[in-house]
């Protein structure tokens, strides 16, 4: 056999598990009443809460993401990250 027949054999790529952070019960409660509000204020209304307690929940979530290696800089991905980690389902949207 021929050098240029042999192919070279790569390793499988090693699968990194992905670990949801694990959230508090009132911070998944206002990770998912920011998701499906239009504005931080109408959680506000909704959980009786302040626009800094929302602000401060929200940074904290955001937060652990980034530790957990999944940073969800954005509402969008932090949508995919609650739904990815099951904190909100589809049929809740």
């Amino acid at each position: 056999m021929s050098d240029s027949l042999l192919v070279p054999v790569r390793p499988a790529p090693v699968q990194t598990v992905l670990r949801a952070p694990e959230l508090s019960g009132r911070e998944v409660e206002v990770l998912r009443a920011w998701i499906l509000a239009e504005t931080k204020e109408q959680v506000c209304g909704q959980l009786f809460i302040a626009p800094g307690t929302v602000k401060t929940h929200i940074s904290r979530i955001r937060d652990k993401y980034s530790q957990a290696g999944r940073p969800a800089p954005t509402k969008a991905s932090l949508l995919a990250r609650a739904l990815q980690d099951g904190y909100l389902r589809l049929d809740q949207i």
